[in-house]
């Protein structure tokens, strides 16, 4: 099968002046052709569809070149390589703009398969199998098809009333996903990109030897490629005072953080929160580890994207008409934030030293008047500081919660909060017994009378996250569901939620949990926020396709079984693109011959992968037997009924 690069080799030679004397291609001169839009080069490759749909963009009917990107292509190892750059170069070289990384000034996290999309398809535990890559530079339209929004199927409503079919879906649901979670994902982003507000996932920890759900025995490059293709998704659905929280261990956790930098970039890290989740330690490996890890990023650099949390023991050193209060400055002692980035927040003050207010603080006013003085963000070490609130906000707070402080220097002033909030920011180690994880274990046993999921996150833990990240109302999401702890905690909580989950127990366990949560069950945080039953969520499945195929064939108990699965995979064209059935057909002895377990192996690396659900846009094809009742509830969800 013809490459992209040659097919892109092939018409580019056909321009004599790209060729010297002694038949060499000139790729230097290709280069200076597109930079300078050269009208030769720009038909030539509009002429070839694959070539014009990958380097031209059309907006209201005009094509667009990316000279950018066709710059990177043909600067790219995989372009006019000789036969040992091409037997011993690996994917993944480049940085997220197509830069070389020998060329770039950046830390770059450099792995095999980076530039791949792997699409990590596992649904029961003891699942293990050989996972797909697809090159985004030579594989686009397989990976736009992969990507592409998918059909919804068997929505249900549930609430305290109980179960019914969902005709349509609102923008006040809650949704619970089965299906991929990389496919789910690029499904949800056609209705809520840049509209949730907080992401926790609780990610495959890659031991190779713990009895976690997923496929973890994914090697190290493979489990990054894994994780890169879903954070990058994961970044747009975040609004832009969206928030992050991805739980791992120490396996993986320093090269996340890594790939986190590159993908959020590491001036949107927050923080990388340590919790001591056994504090009894594992006792191997020479240290005991008592400990995992939360890494923090914002998707924008905003002052109130992260909430305090309750602090029931705090007590205030004043108090006025309006209760207790500690006094805090309003300037904002950050100098990331200046007056450079931030102008609207450096405005000036005007303090009256001749008008006490209660406990002894100062008047103070917006506007210029006699006898005040104009009081402005200190600054330091030369940068000019701004204050933490905007000026409209000041104003309605004037001689209420903003108020002026004589300092001890004569004649110096600042201007200070009344912070009046029992709360207080987050630290960055918890060792609290509400960390502790034998709690999640307790929990999901009370509810279910027997253990039901191995290493649940205990609810106190997602509610300190929830409160961190989001408000009521926000948008929470949760795409590795596992035993439903995010979900649970943002319905009692009176968050809306998305969650997504591949693995089978969803139905057994998520489900049924979320059902007892509408019920008013009173473990976990229940008690804590006063938590009585109620609300709702819907449900349903991503539309399968050819993974109705593979589940067949991992139950398959005989050869005769194998072989009508096979007979059938090849009559209705599932078959992968790069096998021609023929070929099979003519060894067909040969393959009978196989153990059981390989001929399975072989029926599953035939199929196409890309194939496992129904697009939306075939929603319509009678082939696919999509019920009026789907169709309804996913235009719905569309938003295109």
């Amino acid at each position: 099968m013809v490459t992209f690069f040659e097919k892109l080799i092939t018409l580019l030679k056909r321009d004599k002046r790209f060729i010297s004397k002694d038949g060499k291609f000139l790729r230097n001169a290709v280069y200076e052709s597109a930079m300078n839009l050269d009208e030769k080069l720009l038909k030539n490759l509009l002429a070839d569809e694959t070539i014009r749909n990958y380097f031209f963009a059309e907006v209201d009917g005009i094509k667009i070149f990316d000279k950018i990107k066709f710059a990177w292509v043909i600067n790219n190892r995989q372009f006019l390589q000789d036969s040992y750059t091409r037997f011993k170069n690996k994917i993944g070289l480049t940085d997220e703009n197509g830069d070389f990384i020998s060329t770039s000034g950046k830390v770059e996290l450099v792995f095999p398969y980076k530039d791949c999309v792997l699409e990590g398809g596992q649904t029961k535990d003891d699942q293990k199998r050989n996972e797909i890559f697809y090159n985004e530079l030579l594989a686009p339209d397989e990976i736009n098809r992969l990507l592409y929004p998918k059909v919804l199927v068997g929505a249900k409503r549930y609430s305290a009333d109980g179960v019914e079919t969902a005709e349509n879906f609102s923008d006040n649901d809650n949704l619970i996903i089965k299906g991929n979670n990389l496919i789910a994902i690029s499904s949800l982003l056609k209705r809520f990109e840049n509209k949730v507000k907080c992401i926790y996932i609780d990610v495959p920890y890659n031991t190779g030897n713990d009895s976690f759900g997923y496929n973890d025995r994914f090697n190290h490059s493979t489990w990054l490629t894994f994780m890169k293709n879903r954070l990058e998704l994961a970044k747009k659905l975040l609004n832009n005072r969206g928030v992050i929280f991805v739980h791992c261990d120490n396996n993986e956790q320093a090269y996340l953080k890594i790939l986190m930098d590159e993908i959020f970039d590491r001036d949107k890290f927050v923080e990388t929160i340590t919790v001591v989740n056994n504090p009894a330690g594992r006792d191997y490996g020479g240290i005991a580890n008592m400990h995992e890890f939360i890494h923090v990023y914002l998707k924008k650099s905003y002052d109130d994207a992260l909430y305090n949390i309750p602090d029931e023991d705090k007590k205030f050193p004043y108090k006025d008409n309006l209760g207790g209060f500690e006094v805090r400055e309003l300037r904002n002692r950050n100098t990331t934030f200046n007056v450079e980035n931030r102008p609207n927040l450096c405005y000036p003050f005007y303090v009256n030293p001749n008008k006490k207010i209660d406990n002894d603080f100062l008047e103070v006013s917006l506007e210029k008047q006699n006898g005040f003085v104009e009081v402005m963000p200190a600054k330091s070490m030369g940068i000019q500081t701004v204050w933490r609130w905007g000026k409209e906000k000041s104003s309605q707070n004037l001689n209420i919660n903003i108020v002026g402080k004589a300092m001890r220097e004569k004649n110096r002033y600042m201007i200070v909060e009344k912070y009046r909030e029992k709360s207080k920011m987050a630290r960055s180690v918890w060792y609290d017994k509400d960390v502790n994880s034998q709690k999640g274990t307790i929990h999901l046993r009370e509810l279910f009378g027997e253990k039901i999921f191995n290493f649940p996150k205990p609810e106190e833990l997602l509610s300190r996250i929830l409160q961190i990240g989001s408000e009521e109302n926000d948008i929470v999401m949760d795409f590795f569901l596992g035993s439903g702890t995010t979900a649970a905690v943002a319905h009692k909580m009176k968050r809306r939620y998305i969650g997504v989950e591949q693995m089978d127990y969803i139905q057994t366990v998520t489900v049924e949990r979320l059902k007892k949560v509408i019920g008013g069950e009173q473990g976990g945080i229940s008690k804590s926020v006063d938590w009585q039953g109620g609300g709702s969520f819907v449900y349903c499945e991503l539309a399968k396709l050819n993974q109705n195929f593979i589940e067949e064939i991992e139950s398959a108990k005989d050869f005769e079984k194998i072989l009508a699965i096979y007979k059938k995979i090849i009559s209705l064209g599932f078959v992968s693109y790069k096998i021609n059935p023929a070929d099979i057909e003519e060894n067909i002895s040969d393959f009978a011959e196989l153990s059981f377990e390989n001929q399975k192996k072989f029926l599953l690396e035939i199929l196409d992968k890309n194939l496992l659900y129904v697009n939306y846009c075939d929603i319509d094809d009678e082939e696919f037997s999509i019920s009026d009742a789907d169709k309804k509830f996913t235009k719905s969800f569309y938003k295109e009924d």
